[in-house]
């Protein structure tokens, strides 16, 4: 149950303000003196105050006390009350840290949309609290391939300015964990990563959810880009943006402010933005479904984030990392890859990526033995061959058609592309695991129609074209 404070030399106002709230599901207490409200604050921090600017017969006044609490409570809400309120007394409570001035007599209804909607400001600041308590230590990224480290590099760049940077790869790869590493070692640590999930984002809400709404002058609802005031904004999947919201966002890059909806006056921001896109934009710009300019003013720094098929070396760090992370997290069995297990992984497909690794490695810890090493049999069968209950081998119909001679080909050919594009294109490591000389390895690839590269992106090995 919320505690509010209510803070008031006239016993029925102070006593009126507890009854309503009380009916709203609040729980409620009250001082009469600045000494009173101080003994309390001390004995309890309350979850906000609603604060009279005058106070007879105290030590403090209303803005001595708002003053006291901001510098100790700074993510208490006070919202000022007064009976003799002019601008520049509501603008000094302001500048000193109050969410909202109003003033006597007051309409309740007012109060009470004022008072949710610092509580729901209080909540998203708590949430962010939690959210960046969970990566007090440096966010690690997991890998050691090199495609990885010019990954890491590129994003160890970008921390410490405030330039726009967007982030393309297909779903799955780890986007959110690149924005939220900026995050954690940038300037800005110490303030808001907001999200915004512009594919949740529908034309008829997404203005009151970005911008927020004033209802008769005053903030009603407080909009996604407030919240990030100071702080990143981190905009995942934003081709997804309703393209009746990009001509906003645009200005809002351009003027660093933007008007709440029902609102006249502009409110400026101070944010740094990062995106996200597993989708082309360049397509969607020629489609008209993006704005160009919109683009261009995002796209200030691209980062591309590699798919796990271009950093096979990483599967089993990533996997053992998993492992390790939902025993200590979760209480699941504390059990590792086994050497096969780990070279079944590496040689899988991942369409989904660094997720859908992560889940298999939970799955097979909720689902298998909860001691020893994980083998292959626990892992699901991606190749199309599988052993049948009375262990004999089972294949695709196409492959029963095939010769004998051009059956061991295609499983030499598909064996040998597989693992030297698991060593990153190293034909040394490959010959080695494989256990031919190197010369040999490259007369039997050459015999079997396959060339390889030192690309260190995608495959480092392929068919000769017929």
């Amino acid at each position: 149950m919320t505690d509010i404070l209510i803070i008031d030399d006239e016993r029925d106002i102070r006593e009126l303000i507890s009854e309503i709230l009380i009916d709203e599901g609040y729980k409620t207490r009250l001082a009469g003196t600045s000494d009173a409200a101080m003994r309390q604050i001390a004995d309890e921090r309350p979850a906000m105050l609603i604060l009279d600017i005058w106070l007879k017969d105290s030590a403090m006044d209303g803005i001595d006390i708002l003053k006291s609490v901001k510098s100790n409570y700074p993510d208490v809400p006070v919202v000022i009350i007064s009976g003799h309120g002019n601008i520049e007394i509501a603008v000094a409570a302001i500048k000193q840290g109050a969410f909202d001035f109003i003033e006597k007599p007051f309409n309740i209804d007012q109060l009470l949309v004022v008072i949710r909607r610092a509580m729901e400001v209080a909540n998203l600041r708590s949430e962010n609290i939690a959210l960046r308590s969970q990566y007090q230590q440096p966010l690690e990224l997991i890998g050691q391939s090199a495609v990885f480290k010019a990954l890491k590099s590129s994003l160890d760049k970008v921390t410490k300015s405030n330039g726009r940077v967007l982030l393309t790869g297909p779903s799955g790869v780890g986007k959110e964990t690149a924005a939220r590493y900026i995050h954690i070692n940038s300037i800005r640590f110490n303030t808001p990563l907001v999200v915004v999930n512009c594919a949740s984002l529908d034309a008829e809400t997404a203005d009151a959810k970005l911008f927020g709404v004033e209802l008769n002058g005053r903030l009603h609802q407080m909009g996604l880009l407030e919240s990030a005031h100071n702080g990143i904004l981190f905009f995942d999947e934003i081709a997804d943006l309703p393209l009746a919201v990009q001509a906003r966002l645009l200005r809002v890059l351009v003027d660093q402010s933007f008007t709440r909806v029902d609102g006249t006056a502009a409110q400026k921001v101070d944010i740094r933005v990062i995106s996200a896109t597993a989708k082309d934009l360049t397509q969607k710009i020629e489609r008209g479904a993006f704005r160009e300019e919109l683009f261009h003013r995002l796209n200030v720094v691209p980062i591309a984030v590699p798919s796990l098929e271009e950093r096979r070396e990483d599967i089993s760090v990533l996997a053992e990392h998993f492992l390790g992370e939902f025993h200590d997290k979760l209480g699941l069995p504390n059990r590792r890859l086994s050497e096969d297990a780990a070279t079944t992984l590496e040689s899988m497909i991942w369409p989904g990526n660094i997720r859908q690794l992560k889940n298999l490695m939970e799955r097979v810890l909720i689902m298998g033995p909860t001691s020893g090493d994980i083998e292959p049999e626990e892992l699901p069968n991606e190749t199309g061959v599988g052993d049948s209950r009375d262990g004999q081998i089972v294949i695709s119909g196409s492959v029963a058609t095939y010769s004998l001679r051009e059956a061991r080909e295609l499983f030499e050919r598909e064996y040998l592309l597989t693992q030297i594009n698991r060593f990153g294109g190293n034909i040394s490591r490959t010959a080695s695991f494989v256990g031919m000389e190197r010369s040999a390895l490259h007369r039997k690839l050459k015999s079997l129609g396959v060339v390889t590269s030192n690309r260190s992106r995608g495959l480092h090995a392929q068919l000769e074209p017929e």
